[in-house]
């Protein structure tokens, strides 16, 4: 992994501010690896990026490279400027959950992503009231003309990226998923560490 690259340690989260113009590069290290993605407003952190007004203000289901995400007040937030990864993204799948994973037969404590939001929200002094929808990076979920999903691994290869570019100051958060009972992590169902990289919005 290259010099000045965050870990996003398997199972968990970390979270980074962003100042407009700045742009992030979020690396699907092992290929395999999902990565909830969340972006708040600095200085309100009621406001934060959503899917459901996202899908309306892109006009598809997913984002590709050129797409604006918007917040629940649909003002811009992130823009993917640039994806290697193969372009297959998420925006319907909520977050994991201690109530996702029992329904899955786990039994006990389990790693979640919506745990790893607030945590990661935590190390830097931060809170939300709520856990909106995520950006499921690098995750696969095809569906067919009868609205039927399926949960696959993701497509792509180990080092693809995408490049998000902050529109407004904003705290994004990540979550390496730690789904490991379905194959979205792979078809052997193992968590691993992602990487991000910021920088001032010049190529990378």
């Amino acid at each position: 992994m290259s010099d000045g690259a965050t870990t996003i340690p398997a199972r968990k989260g970390k979270a980074a501010r962003l100042s407009a113009g700045q742009a992030i590069k979020v690396i699907n290290t092992p290929g395999s690896q999902v990565v909830d993605t969340w972006a708040f407003v600095e200085d309100d952190m009621t406001e934060f990026m959503s899917m459901e007004h996202s899908r309306a203000y892109m006009n598809r289901l997913t984002p590709k490279t050129g797409d604006t995400l918007v917040t629940n007040h649909r003002r811009p937030i992130l823009m993917l400027v640039e994806d290697t990864s193969g372009e297959v993204h998420d925006t319907f799948i909520a977050a994991c959950d201690r109530w996702r994973y029992e329904g899955l037969g786990v039994e006990g404590f389990h790693d979640s992503c919506q745990d790893n939001l607030h945590n990661a929200l935590q190390e830097i002094g931060l809170e939300s009231a709520e856990t909106p929808s995520p950006l499921n990076l690098f995750m696969n979920i095809p569906w067919d003309m009868e609205g039927k999903i399926d949960w696959k691994p993701p497509v792509s290869e180990p080092g693809g990226y995408v490049v998000l570019k902050a529109l407004v100051d904003c705290v994004v958060v990540f979550s390496s998923c730690p789904q490991d009972i379905i194959p979205i992590n792979g078809i052997n169902c193992t968590p691993q560490d992602a990487h991000f990289v910021v920088t001032d919005g010049a190529a990378f």
